[in-house]
């Protein structure tokens, strides 16, 4: 193997954070390059969310100290380096590709293989980036210590015909201190309005295609949701200890899926690996400025 390497950034949450990895895992291996994470530039400033890669079967080592970028120095750092880099044909870091709106799709990244360090930085939420290495990234993003997940839930899940049904909370206020937005709260209770109409339409077609089906709820804030899904009727996944995880690790162990509008519920979707899996997605929500965010394989509601 080649000494050039790729170093990928790894920020935000739990599910931006495995679509980076397996961009970048997918790029190593197409250009038979050695991966490293970055796992502290994405999180040195104040951040809501930690860095978790360390939970999963991941063979990649980590970058050195010397090339990474997490403090405000070194940050400043790399702009100098970002800045010289634009000028050159030949880059160093590579960046995902977006409109002025922001907005992306499935853009193939071509790299340039005499470059002895290349750094990779975007979200790159789309399977396309690496469905080429899928069984690679089914073993790469299976969960350290599973077994310490067997609880109620997962003898519920493996014994029956269970419908995993993700619903999001606080999407846009979960950032403000002390909530203080109303337009960004607001804006969150739209949106979980929409969540929920979808979910509805997608319960009405699977379940005449599943035999005695029970549906159990994710989520990462309960609060009023039983107005929306009463416990007549619905069962809530609530992990006590180590919830995040948990949560994440029954959901790949589901088979039917009303896939929520989050990165978190795409990954647990994805990640479940049985025959005959049936994934719903909505039609008119993308929670990802990434217009490919959806695997086209999976069923439009």
């Amino acid at each position: 193997m080649k000494n050039n390497k790729i170093i990928v950034k790894i920020s935000e949450g739990l599910g931006n954070q495995l679509f980076m990895y397996a961009n970048a895992y997918s790029l190593a291996q197409k250009y038979n390059l050695n991966l490293f994470i970055d796992s502290k530039s994405g999180f040195y400033k104040k951040s809501i969310y930690p860095y978790m890669l360390h939970n999963f079967l991941i063979t990649s080592n980590y970058a050195d100290e010397k090339e990474i970028f997490n403090t405000p120095l070194k940050n400043f750092i790399r702009k100098i380096l970002i800045y010289s880099d634009f000028l050159k044909k030949d880059k160093r870091f590579i960046f995902e590709s977006k409109n002025t709106k922001k907005i992306t799709s499935f853009t193939p990244v071509k790299l340039n293989e005499n470059i002895s360090s290349i750094y990779i930085d975007g979200n790159f939420e789309c399977e396309k980036y690496f469905i080429d290495y899928k069984d690679e990234i089914l073993n790469q993003f299976k969960i350290v210590n599973s077994e310490k997940f067997n609880n109620d839930y997962l003898k519920l899940i493996r014994n029956n015909n269970v419908i995993a049904i993700s619903v999001r909370q606080n999407r846009y206020s979960e950032r403000i201190n002390n909530y203080k937005s109303s337009i960004a709260i607001n804006k969150s209770l739209d949106f979980v309005k929409d969540t929920v109409k979808y979910i509805y339409n997608a319960i009405d077609y699977i379940s005449p295609k599943i035999e005695n089906p029970i549906f159990l709820v994710w989520s990462n804030d309960f609060k009023n949701l039983e107005k929306y899904f009463p416990k007549s009727k619905f069962i809530f996944v609530k992990n006590e200890t180590d919830k995040y995880l948990a949560d994440f690790y029954l959901l790949t162990q589901c088979k039917y899926h009303i896939v929520g509008p989050s990165t978190f519920s795409w990954w647990g979707a994805w990640l479940s690996n049985f025959n005959g899996k049936i994934c719903i997605r909505p039609s008119k929500i993308n929670p990802s400025n990434n217009l490919d965010f959806w695997p086209e394989s999976w069923i439009s509601v």
